[in-house]
């Protein structure tokens, strides 16, 4: 298709599964994160498996700085922006509000909304000089229903939520399409981070469900940024079969 394709987060995860979708797709690809190691690592490999191009920023989307720094130094050519998946995002432990480490709070927060904030707003000029666009932000099932110590991850994520809602509102005059995907368990690194490197903890989150993959997650991503100019899929909600939503899952 030769887009140009911008993930956040695309070292890992839902991020990197979609960077290997669209890659074959033939669609061109920015793809950021922290750990430049893994980003250059998959650049090699998306461009000798699908021929196509792949440009990486390594910074920290929780820096506005960061951001807009790398956003704007990106070469005339990557500037031509079709599609921004606003995927870096996190969660950090499952402590009651009153025990919680306030550090991970500051985290969350400058990660999930903040960062979807700073990526949306240093890109969008790209796509209003375009007269078209499509921003994709990651939300989750924790902000639609909140559930015990969820607490400032579910907050984050309701953030998103209206975010995604006021951003496609606003965008309408610009002819950008907003598009806000809200998953449910995912077995990907989530869990491992959230309990912080604790391997058994976060292997216990998916015993008893065939829970969704990355690549379930990028396929449907990959759906809604490839239908026709016209039509714009707001708000998608994807669990597993064995989950309802952000508090009933059956687990077998």
């Amino acid at each position: 298709m030769n887009r140009i394709i911008l993930i956040t987060g695309a070292s890992s995860g839902i991020g990197k599964a979609c960077a290997e979708k669209f890659a074959a797709a033939k669609d061109n690809l920015i793809i950021t994160g922290r750990r430049k190691e893994r980003l250059e690592i998959l650049k090699k490999e998306l461009e000798k498996k699908e021929g196509i191009k792949v440009f990486t920023c390594c910074f920290d989307v929780q820096s506005r700085e960061a951001v807009f720094n790398a956003i704007d130094n990106l070469p005339a050519e990557w500037k031509k922006i079709d599609l921004l998946i606003n995927n870096a995002g996190l969660a950090l432990g499952r402590d009651g509000f009153e025990e919680a480490n306030l550090d991970d709070w500051d985290t969350m927060m400058n990660t999930n909304v903040n960062g979807l904030l700073y990526m949306s707003r240093a890109v969008l000029p790209f796509m209003i000089a375009a007269g078209k666009g499509h921003i994709i932000n990651m939300g989750s099932v924790a902000g639609k229903d909140v559930y015990e110590k969820g607490n400032v991850y579910c907050a984050s994520k309701f953030a998103v939520d209206a975010i995604n809602k006021s951003m496609r509102i606003d965008l309408l005059k610009y002819n950008i399409k907003v598009t806000g995907i809200h998953p449910g368990a995912v077995e990907t690194e989530f869990s491992e981070v959230r309990y912080k490197g604790d391997k058994e903890k976060a292997a216990a989150t998916y015993i008893g469900l065939k829970s969704l993959s990355g690549a379930d997650v990028a396929e449907t991503i990959f759906y809604c940024a490839g239908l026709p100019d016209h039509i714009c899929i707001n708000d998608l909600v994807i669990t597993c079969t064995q989950q309802a939503n952000g508090i009933y899952i059956f687990k077998k």
